[in-house]
């Protein structure tokens, strides 16, 4: 059975069409929670739902327990749910596999059966597992792999959330919390529900934006990068020793500069070349983050472009001294700041 799209799953939902099995996955684990919730609350039944309703750990439920709830009929309703929260199939053993098949195979019509992945990746070109696993799954029923959302579906899932909450959002906002939040929905739809109710039935600002929302290590990073660039050391020594208090990993912070710098170089080639400043996206992972080049385009006609590759060759430098473990690993991300903020202002001036 071929998978079903998110679409026709909301389609099934909105008329209660739902028979048979579901199986959720993909990387936006919000949306696999948010409609592994909206099925069990369509097909659990209202009424006697501790019989109707049975939810299990797959990594701590064997499938002889999920296979006797499943296989039961409901009690006075016309039919139950089971939900199966992350069975982790890359640890299953051939017996376990051999049931979960048996299960699917006999699968009453009055049981719609959840199985979804909240937690878990489902692996299927690296695990033999997992893509057995996989296969059985849409070969007995629904599968529906929710994705990460485009740039362009979370500023208008931003826009109109803050809409139905009694604020405004403008788009080039909305693109700002993403760059200081992330693209992870649990953490957007958190932190826009802190702004509307600071914003009571006003605008959410940039201003607001920068002050209440907590920002995630790649947009800490980005201000670290922008510190540099400007010459503000001060700045951009404070913003370093916070990260490292705070437990950053030096490599994942020196990950994350290395690339607000390629995104730097990659515009300005581009621009240098006759193309536009988002070029770089088509030919690298920016899915989500096209903001970031967009923001490096801004900055990238204060500098020459030796200035960008001698910047890099620093980063490359830094990085082979932090996974080497040659000397301390701050002193290394000290000497770099240092070392990028003499090529900055030696760029400016060129």
């Amino acid at each position: 059975m071929p998978e079903i799209t998110e679409t026709e799953l909301k389609r099934r939902i909105s008329r209660s069409e739902l028979t048979g099995l579901y199986f959720l996955y993909g990387e936006e684990k919000y949306l696999v929670s948010y409609y592994t919730g909206r099925i069990a609350g369509k097909t659990g039944g209202r009424r006697y739902p501790d019989f109707n309703l049975q939810k299990f750990d797959g990594g701590a439920a064997g499938a002889e327990r999920i296979a006797e709830a499943a296989l039961a009929l409901p009690f006075f309703s016309e039919r139950k749910c089971v939900v199966v929260s992350d069975p982790d199939a890359g640890a299953m053993k051939a017996g376990e596999a051999k049931k979960w098949e048996e299960m699917l195979a006999s699968l009453p019509e009055t049981t719609v059966l959840v199985v979804s992945l909240p937690n878990l990746e489902a692996d299927g070109k690296r695990d033999r597992n997992w893509k057995k696993f996989i296969d059985l799954m849409k070969r007995s029923g629904n599968a529906v792999r929710l994705g990460r959302r485009t740039a362009e579906q979370l500023r208008r899932l931003l826009c109109s959330g803050a809409e139905k909450r009694g604020c405004t959002l403008s788009r080039v906002n909305a693109d700002r919390l993403v760059s200081c939040c992330g693209a992870d929905l649990h953490t957007l739809l958190g932190e826009l529900e802190k702004l509307c109710a600071f914003a009571a039935g006003g605008e959410i600002t940039a201003q607001i934006i920068d002050r209440l929302t907590v920002k995630n290590l790649e947009a800490r990073v980005f201000d670290l990068s922008k510190a540099v660039l400007s010459g503000s050391g001060d700045r951009a020594y404070t913003i370093l020793n916070l990260l490292l208090d705070q437990g950053e990993e030096p490599v994942a912070i020196l990950s994350v500069l290395s690339s607000a710098y390629l995104d730097l170089y990659r515009v300005r080639v581009s621009v240098q070349s006759g193309f536009d400043a988002t070029e770089p996206a088509k030919h690298f992972d920016y899915a989500r983050k096209e903001f970031r080049l967009r923001n490096a385009a801004r900055d990238i006609g204060k500098y020459p472009s030796g200035m960008f590759r001698e910047s890099l060759g620093a980063l490359l430098a830094a990085d082979l001294a932090l996974k080497g473990a040659r000397g301390d690993r701050r002193t290394v991300l000290e000497k770099l700041i240092a070392r990028l903020l003499i090529l900055a202002e030696r760029g400016k001036t060129a």
